[in-house]
């Protein structure tokens, strides 16, 4: 029997009123759950939801080297708590000075190590020096590494022989990096994976000047770096990979590792002060502590 044609004009209404409201549910909800999203990308990308805002943090000097005549040692809260703050350099004539004795500062052909955590971004990559000390001959870097061409690269100038690698392993934010030269060769590492070797060709000519933190006319050239540094390490003696990779493992907070041999260690929590137990403190110029640096770092 054919349905009437009121019937199914009524049938028709009612299935459109129905679809219809099914749209606009869904377009309602729909906007709905894309602010809620774009709400918490823009959250995340301030770094409400790092797990480094929620964890206790370490104040200055809250884990230091004690030396005696009898022993060298820790002290204090040394389980690798995240610092209360980092240094920041402008970029502009911001730098910290370390008046080390000549005597400690490894030059020439001697081991060394040196350690960092720097904040890479793509607005201070081009060249930047992140710590040096020493001059051979009269301009040349002695040993000075620095950023290069792009967020991905570094070089070490050391003896006007340079070693320069590009790494994969770098990240866009925080990331650990170590110089180590056994006196023959020097090994460069970012966040614990080795990038690669050199054997230098030992200068003669090997002039003492201060430790510089952030770039300074006494490393060469005065390309200063514009952003966060810290804990910053320095050795007489070439740390193994093990050593690296168990200092990177300790994270930005972490403690130093082979303390006889530690010449300088400045965690820059708040201050320049050297808590290696050699009293080698710097002076800091146009310098900001800062607690907000937590956006970009994640616990190795």
């Amino acid at each position: 029997m054919r349905r009437p044609p009121f019937i199914k004009s009524r049938y028709t209404c009612i299935k459109f009123r129905k679809s219809q409201s099914a749209m606009e549910y869904l377009m309602t909800y729909g906007w709905a759950i894309l602010i809620i999203a774009i709400v918490l990308v823009a959250l995340f990308s301030l770094g409400v939801f790092n797990s480094a805002n929620f964890v206790p943090r370490a104040q200055s000097g809250s884990c230091q080297v004690i030396k005696t005549s009898a022993q060298t040692s820790l002290a204090g809260q040394c389980n690798g708590m995240l610092p209360q703050y980092v240094a920041q350099f402008n970029g502009q004539s911001s730098y910290i000075e370390i008046n080390v004795p000549q005597k400690q500062l490894p030059l020439g052909n001697s081991q060394f190590t040196k350690v960092l955590w720097v904040y890479l971004a793509s607005n201070n990559y081009d060249a930047q020096d992140l710590l040096c000390w020493g001059i051979s001959g009269i301009t040349a870097e002695d040993n000075t590494l620095r950023t290069r061409s792009n967020l991905y690269q570094f070089r070490n100038y050391f003896w006007n022989d340079d070693l320069d690698w590009t790494s994969s392993h770098v990240v866009s934010g925080w990331n650990f990096i170590a110089i180590t030269y056994n006196s023959v060769t020097e090994e460069g590492y970012v966040n614990g994976f080795n990038e690669g070797s050199f054997n230098p060709t030992p200068t003669p000519i090997v002039q003492y000047s201060n430790v510089i933190i952030g770039g300074h006319g006494l490393c060469g050239v005065d390309n200063f770096y514009a952003g966060y540094i810290a804990n910053v390490q320095i050795y007489n003696s070439s740390l193994s990979a093990n050593e690296i990779q168990a200092v990177y493992q300790e994270g930005i907070g972490g403690a130093p590792i082979n303390l006889n041999s530690l010449i300088g260690w400045w965690p820059l929590n708040g201050n320049a002060n050297d808590y290696s137990g050699n009293g080698n403190s710097g002076n800091a110029t146009n310098v900001i502590y800062t607690s907000a640096w937590t956006s970009g770092y994640s616990t190795p």
